[in-house]
Order: C-alpha cells, then sequence, then structure tokens
C-alpha cells in the first residue's frame, strides 16, 4: 500500500485505466466439448447490446447424432464451431461438419483451458463459445480432405516402412544367435546374393552346398569369405523362426509395393505440385515428393513466412 500512495502522490495513478471491451468476431457461434461416444455443443448467440443467449445440446457421436447436430447447428444459422483436438474422436465429427458447410475451428486443449474449478461437460462447452466468440482461440491448421486422405496413406507407408526395417533386423539377429557371419561379407542381407545363401542355408539346413553359383558378379564378397561366414550352426527353433521372418518379410514387401501404387494414384491431382518438388535438390522420388506434399499440401498462402512452414514440417529443433 505505501508504494500505490507513492504512485498517487506523483500522479501516477490519479486517472483509472480505461478498459477496450473485447469486441465480439462471431455473434453466432458454437462451442463444443468432445467425448469418445458423446458430444456437448453450445450455441452462443449474441445480439446487438451484447447480451449472449446460450443454447446447450447433447448428441451420440453416431452418424446418426452427428447429421443431427449439423441440423441443429443450422437451425440457428450457426456455421462456426469451435472444438479441441481430443486424440482421434475429433476427426469424424470434423469430416462430418465440414461436409455439410460448417467451418470448424480446432484447436489444442491448452488454448481453451478452463479455470481450475467444478469442470462439466457443459461448462467446458459454454467457455470454449464465449472465448470462440471474441476470436480467442487459436486455430489449428488442417489441410483439405485430399490432403489429408493422402496423409493417411503416406504415414501408413513410413508404418510399413519400419515394421519391414524390424524383420531384417530380427533376421539378421536369427543369425547372429546361429554365429552365422554374413552380415560381414554382405553389404545387405536382403540383396540377391545374400537371400540366396539364406534361402540355401534352410533349405540344407547346413552349410554344406556349393556357395560360387549363388553369388552374383557384382557381389564383393569372395566365395572363400562367404564359407568361412557360414561356419556356424543351425538350431531347429531358429530355422523355424527365420522361415517365419522370411515370410513376413516378404509379405511386407509386397504389400508396401502396393501401398505405394495407390499413394501415386491418389496424388494424380496434384501432378504439377509434385513435379515442381523433384526440381528440389534431393527430391529424386516421386513417392518423396507425395510425402512431402502430404504433410504441408499444396495452398502455401497457409504459412505467413518460410520459417513457419519449416515448424510445421518438424525441420526446426
Amino acid at each position: 500500500m505505501p508504494f500505490l500512495k507513492y504512485l498517487k502522490k506523483r500522479g501516477t495513478l490519479c486517472q483509472k485505466p480505461n478498459f477496450h471491451a473485447v469486441d465480439i468476431v462471431y455473434p453466432v457461434c458454437c462451442g463444443m466439448d468432445i467425448h469418445k461416444s458423446f458430444i456437448v455443443a453450445c450455441i452462443a448467440v449474441t445480439d446487438e447490446s451484447s447480451h449472449t443467449e446460450h443454447h446447450l445440446k447433447r448428441f451420440s457421436t453416431f452418424q446418426k447424432g452427428l447429421r443431427e447436430l449439423a441440423a441443429w447447428l443450422k437451425s440457428f444459422n450457426c456455421f462456426d464451431v469451435c472444438m479441441e483436438s481430443a486424440g482421434k474422436y475429433w476427426i469424424p465429427i470434423f469430416n462430418a461438419l465440414e461436409a455439410s458447410g460448417i467451418k470448424v475451428c480446432l484447436t489444442h486443449p491448452k488454448y481453451v483451458k478452463a479455470i481450475k474449478g467444478k469442470k462439466t461437460d457443459k461448462k467446458d462447452a459454454k467457455w470454449i463459445a464465449e472465448l470462440f466468440k471474441c476470436d480467442l482461440v487459436r486455430s489449428s491448421f488442417i489441410p483439405p480432405l485430399p490432403i489429408r486422405q493422402l496423409r493417411e496413406l503416406c504415414r501408413y507407408y513410413v508404418k510399413l516402412t519400419y515394421v519391414l526395417s524390424s524383420e531384417k533386423n530380427r533376421e539378421q539377429n536369427c543369425l547372429t544367435m546361429c554365429n552365422f557371419k554374413l552380415d560381414d561379407v554382405f553389404t545387405d542381407l536382403s540383396g540377391k546374393s545374400a537371400s540366396r545363401v539364406i534361402t540355401k542355408l534352410l533349405e540344407h539346413g547346413n552349410s554344406d552346398f556349393d556357395v560360387a553359383p549363388l553369388l552374383d558378379k557384382h557381389c564383393k564378397a569372395t566365395v572363400q569369405e562367404v564359407i568361412d561366414a557360414l561356419d556356424g550352426e543351425l538350431s531347429p527353433v531358429e530355422t523355424e523362426k527365420l522361415k517365419l521372418v522370411r515370410l513376413h518379410k516378404e509379405y511386407l514387401g509386397a504389400l508396401r509395393d502396393t501401398l505405394e501404387l495407390l499413394i501415386l494414384e491418389f496424388a494424380h491431382p496434384f501432378a504439377r505440385q509434385i513435379e515442381l518438388l523433384l526440381t528440389v535438390p534431393g527430391i529424386k522420388e516421386p513417392l518423396t515428393a507425395v510425402r512431402i506434399l502430404a504433410e504441408i499440401g499444396a495452398d502455401m498462402s497457409v504459412f505467413e513466412t518460410s520459417k513457419q512452414l519449416c515448424s510445421w514440417a518438424g525441420l526446426i529443433p
């Protein structure tokens, strides 16, 4: 208090501060609290005298409930909705509302976190609506539906690549446990020469076979080096395990090739953007260009600066 009296004495606090009223950007909007099985929606209708009337209703997340939600919003002439990004639960709701012509603002939960206290679903929905009507919510960038669908396929391709790499490591571990040093003489155990040698090894159950016809003419390893690397003992358990691993690896490779063709087919409408990306140094394969396009989209106007684009792409620590 003495410090405040000192400021008043100097005239610093002689006038009351002027607080500007927050502008209402969305007179009719909706805030939604999303759960796995239901949605609590709150429509905020603000009149010219800044008086807000709230309308609350609960809907199911089944497709029928989403159609009812869209019809209820349109009955209030509400075409602006705000909701949290809750796991994967927001995706079907976003798609349904987007298809109905309703503009959805998806935001991170930290931007609409309510004040600690007695939290309920209705209070959360009302709080989101109150923040959104004053445009105090930061919206996340959501690319158009074709880009989102392409992204799903590309990310599944990456997952298959990870699983395939795990199976390759598992194959090498089986050979290492039996003291076969093929990884010391072959650069890649999935190569032609290495694959032929491993297949022959599984057929015979030992290394008592002619290695020379199995080696490719471009193979750097000599016949004697391969024979020395095969000086191990293949146990029955590792034999069966290795057969299953190789079978799974072959299946994953074929599945990934099929998925690559599917991705390139879905990416056909973006042929011009893909050709442009292929002119960038270091990007040689069309699939690489498609994967970049699937992450950043085809419209660069959504990014204010190149730094923001790099941040979105995950290239900035």
